[in-house]
């Protein structure tokens, strides 16, 4: 039984503060060897219960986050920029069960910790087929085209509550429970860890009850930008049209390429926020 994990880190344990997220800033180093330890967590409870092998995708903003060499030894690891499925690389149909470590709400949950999709500030809300969407319901998306189903969730308790009204009875672990954007109440690393590790385990104890998350074809994404310049840029992007003076959409028949244009829409999005001055 192969499983995957995709790992992001706003939704890890302990952490609250950007900075904790971002290489070079106070507490990061921190925030990585957290970000490994709720993964191994998950590999533990994953082989716990009886997995054959666990492929981890380091998810998070540069994807150079978790720690070669504090993860468990018997996952493999996918770090580094350049993927073409960024949160969902990796991920294909000869996996029998996908998790999601990590992982935070959707931009505009009041009590999400840190909580956004995509991009921090560049984005203000995005859509799938019309509906809010968050990084939860993408990715899983993105497991279901590939027929594979989503078992665990952690994070914060907002994401619990996402995931749980988007999957049903999913397993998930609140590894914090929010106040604020960016402040929260926190269970200690050893207890949240150990919860990760009963859940994983007990969540491929049960997989017979999990069906994969699908979305039916075709596949219309759509991005509603803070910025008029951003969605300018973007739209010129072959086969996304302008929906709007800040709402862009793509449609499709193949998931992947939904995965794939967030990568380039980041790219342009950030390039033309941080270069465009305190009206971009």
């Amino acid at each position: 039984m192969k499983v995957y994990l995709s790992v992001d880190m706003e939704g890890v344990t302990g952490l609250t503060d950007p900075e904790e997220m971002h290489a070079g800033k106070r507490g990061y180093e921190r925030g990585c060897e957290l970000m490994t330890a709720d993964a191994n967590a998950a590999v533990e409870g994953a082989y716990a219960g009886g997995a054959s092998g666990v492929l981890v995708n380091d998810a998070h903003g540069s994807t150079k986050n978790l720690r070669i060499d504090l993860l468990d030894p018997r996952a493999t690891l996918i770090r580094g920029p350049g993927k073409a499925q960024r949160m969902a690389h990796g991920l294909d149909g000869t996996f029998q069960a996908a998790a999601f470590v990590g992982y935070h709400a959707r931009a505009g949950v009041p009590h999400g910790v840190l909580n956004h999709t995509w991009m921090g500030k560049e984005i203000q809300n995005v859509y799938l087929n019309g509906e809010l969407c968050g990084e939860t319901r993408l990715v899983a998306a993105c497991a279901g085209f590939h027929g594979v189903p989503v078992v665990l969730v952690t994070g914060d308790e907002a994401v619990g509550e996402e995931a749980r009204e988007l999957l049903g009875d999913v397993e998930t672990v609140a590894v914090k429970n929010g106040i604020d954007k960016f402040s929260a109440e926190l269970l200690a690393p050893v207890v949240a860890q150990r919860l990760i590790r009963e859940a994983m385990q007990r969540a491929l104890g049960r997989l017979n009850d999990f069906t994969p998350y699908e979305v039916a074809a075709p596949y219309t994404l759509g991005v509603e930008w803070n910025s008029t310049a951003i969605a300018a840029a973007v739209s010129l992007v072959p086969g996304v049209k302008s929906a709007g003076p800040r709402h862009t959409e793509f449609t499709t028949d193949d998931f992947t390429q939904i995965m794939a244009l967030f990568g380039i829409f980041a790219t342009i999005g950030g390039q033309v926020a941080c270069g465009s001055g305190p009206y971009g």
